[in-house]
């Protein structure tokens, strides 16, 4: 079949009913906005489509009007499958309300899933999720009560005497993708967006199952006219192309609309720099980047661990090791906020599935990821905790095939305050939350796991660094000016081990002026 070239709201009408929708993109990066945006207005002028089923690998949307905060629609969506949901609050909402049912399983998975469904195999056989929520003696990525008497997607199956999980194969009805311009033979090029992501996969994922591919684009052109190299997706693959009707639906992401360092059409120069101010987050990514080794191959996963970026420009230190991104991008500075998943200056896009192959097989040397519970054994959670629901985006794939993990995070949280200075730090203002409990919520990280892999564990806050060991965590680290007993135990569910080589952190860290890393 020719390719179709209609309007986002002709392609709305085009989604049935029951269908298994794959939406593609990173936050906004390579996010079909106005396709998405008109199956919003479809629904509400129509109640249809209804029941969807909404697969996805990563955070899609701002957090207020874009993105998949579009799909939030009691009746509009049945279930959702997906990575990561922090930026989509408004359908975690409807998960931790019972309104739908919702199944979180990791990002690289995903994308490799849909790698298998293209392929027509019967899903993924992996390590990844052993011992956290996605196992299914634990939750099998359940995520609510009504997904509990749902199918379930994962099962354990005992291979060669070792424990491992398989994710089942899930066919695609409709997918929906974003790229820059569209031939007229439907070939899709991407010389202007910011990674590459899942794109590819998705499409054949999709057309495999007997789907129907949907194109965002922002202009087409001649056939014949696109550089063969800039076509991620063959016209063979596109069923419809829809031609944005704004630029404004086109945004590299949902914090810029266009910078071509992003998409590594031009060098952009870092004149532009601007030193973070020296706060708890500030001495997080100090002490974190102090762990930065010569030559590694590094993941920053978002909030807290951005700042290690700023410290390491701030540091001139950069250039020794390679910076990644698991949506698919190698090298370059990564950006944060609405712009977390693309790189300033990258060296290398690849898709996310070969990013996840190239993490899975232990490729990457560290990471350092956030935290927002941790306990006494050494487990972390991310993924689920009060009414927050973020899931778990690629931080399975990322903790448990890294060589090395950095948990970041502050100590406390709600209304930390501290004084910093002179190479010490003062409590001002207690946290109203602990963030290390008995209990975590919910296993996103397992201690055990770890353990029983031999791999390296640190947990870096403002005040206090941890290391894992067969006993739980131990205290290694403290900040000058911290009182132990009152500022950390004192917060603490027991009190941890300490090292016997216990020290305070380098006061370096609590100065403003730079820290010279670089001549380390």
């Amino acid at each position: 079949m020719a390719v179709k070239f209609i309007t986002a709201k002709e392609a709305a009408g085009l989604i049935p009913d029951g269908a298994t929708l794959g939406t593609n993109g990173f936050m906004g990066t390579a996010f079909p906005e106005e396709i998405v945006q008109e199956i919003e207005t479809h629904f509400l002028e129509t109640k249809r489509p209804r029941d969807l089923t909404l697969y996805f690998c990563a955070a899609q949307g701002d957090n207020k009007t874009k993105g998949l905060q579009h799909m939030a629609h009691e009746g509009l969506i049945r279930r959702t499958i997906g990575g990561h949901y922090g930026m989509a609050r408004k359908i975690g909402e409807m998960v931790l309300n019972n309104t739908i049912e919702a199944y979180d399983l990791p990002q690289g998975v995903i994308a490799h899933l849909q790698c298998e469904t293209a392929a027509h195999q019967p899903g993924v056989l992996t390590r990844v999720g052993l011992g956290t929520f996605v196992d299914p003696r634990l939750a099998g990525g359940k995520m609510n009560e009504k997904t509990k008497a749902a199918e379930d997607l994962v099962e354990v199956v005992n291979f060669h005497g070792e424990d491992l999980l398989f994710y089942k194969s899930i066919p695609v009805d409709c997918a929906v993708i974003a790229g820059t311009y569209a031939d007229e033979n439907g070939n899709i090029s991407f010389e202007r967006e910011g990674v590459r992501a899942e794109s590819l996969a998705l499409a054949l994922a999709c057309k495999n199952s007997g789907g129907k591919v949907f194109v965002q684009v922002q202009r087409v052109v001649k056939s014949g006219s696109l550089h063969p190299r800039c076509v991620e997706i063959p016209g063979v693959l596109v069923d419809y192309v829809v031609v944005a009707s704004d630029m404004k639906y086109c945004m590299q992401n949902f914090g810029t609309p266009y910078n071509p360092g992003f998409s590594g059409e031009h060098r952009m120069g870092m004149a532009e720099f601007t030193p973070a101010p020296l706060n708890n987050k500030k001495v997080i990514g100090r002490r974190a980047a102090m762990e930065l080794k010569e030559g590694v191959v590094v993941n920053l996963g978002v909030g807290i661990p951005e700042y290690i970026s700023l410290v390491a420009a701030e540091e001139g230190i950069s250039n020794e090791f390679t910076m990644t991104v698991e949506d698919g991008l190698f090298g370059g500075n990564p950006q944060s906020g609405l712009d977390f998943g693309v790189s300033l200056n990258p060296s290398c896009m690849v898709t996310m599935s070969s990013m996840f192959d190239f993490y899975d097989g232990g490729g990457l040397d560290q990471a350092f990821v956030g935290f927002a519970q941790g306990d006494m054994e050494g487990n972390v959670n991310v993924s689920k905790f009060g009414r927050l629901m973020p899931g778990c985006g690629g931080f399975i794939d990322i903790t448990q095939n890294t060589k090395q993990v950095y948990y970041c995070g502050t100590f406390t949280a709600g209304g930390l305050e501290t004084e910093i200075g002179g190479g010490e730090m003062h409590i001002v203002r207690e946290g109203k939350v602990d963030k290390f409990i008995r209990n975590v919520d919910q296993i996103t990280f397992s201690a055990k796991t770890a353990v029983r892999n031999n791999l390296p564990v640190m947990y870096i806050t403002e005040r206090a660094v941890f290391r894992l060991t067969r006993d739980g965590i131990m205290l290694c680290e403290a900040a000058p000016g911290i009182d132990i007993e009152k500022d950390i135990f004192a917060h603490m569910p027991a009190k941890p081990l300490v090292s016997p080589d216990f020290k305070r952190m380098d006061a370096r860290i609590f100065r403003d002026e730079a820290m010279g890393l670089k001549s380390k």
